[in-house]
């Protein structure tokens, strides 16, 4: 199994307590850099596999692959983590490492451990408060939208659908009792709560 395991903002209080024991408790742990091999280095030994920030993809294609090739070989015999700085599944390394994965090893199991985002990292530390819809932007197209609070789901759908969204998941009480995760709208109840989210998705599967 390979589990991606958000470290949070680089302050090393501030990785959660599921982190903390999933990477005393992997038989292996990878991470993409020095920072994240410092914040891991308390509790476990872990080795860095060189990511490149570059442009040319056929490069880092070659890359990935190469990556992959050595993390499924130890995967599918044990817990492998990959821990990385933030969270793995917001603008992350892991995301494209996931996806190489399920290529060419879909018979390994993945897995994430959320952490604290940069999002969230930068309210705290600016006292920026948000309390209504706001958008996060990496200039790249829109292509997903979360809503939270979702209690009217089937009319949050249809209003969606006419954006272009076309792929949807419906998720309650996140890690808590009673948790659900509905894929596809058709699965979807017509109602949800305080605790409801849901994601929506264009070009989705």
């Amino acid at each position: 199994m390979l589990i991606g395991v958000g470290l949070g903002p680089g302050d090393p209080d501030l990785l959660t307590l599921k982190a903390v024991n999933v990477l005393k408790d992997s038989d292996k742990v990878y991470v993409p850099g020095k920072m994240a091999e410092e914040l891991v280095k308390p509790y476990t030994d872990s080795e860095i596999l060189d990511f490149p920030m570059l442009r040319d993809y056929d490069v880092l294609n070659e890359i990935w692959k190469k990556n992959a090739d050595i993390i499924a070989n130890e995967a599918r015999n044990g817990t492998v983590v990959f821990g990385l700085i933030g969270d793995p599944n917001f603008f992350s390394t892991f995301t494209h490492l996931k996806r190489v994965m399920r290529k060419y090893y879909p018979d390994v199991e993945t897995a994430t451990v959320p952490g604290i985002s940069s999002i969230t990292s930068f309210a705290s530390r600016t006292d920026s408060e948000i309390d209504s819809s706001f958008e996060v932007s990496d200039g790249s197209d829109k292509k997903s939208k979360i809503v939270l609070k979702a209690k009217h789901t089937q009319d949050i759908i249809r209003n969606l659908a006419e954006e272009g969204y076309d792929n949807f998941i419906f998720a309650e009480r996140l890690f808590l009792d009673r948790e659900r995760i509905i894929k596809g709208k058709e699965n979807i109840p017509g109602k949800g709560n305080y605790f409801s989210i849901l994601y929506a998705e264009k070009g989705g599967k």
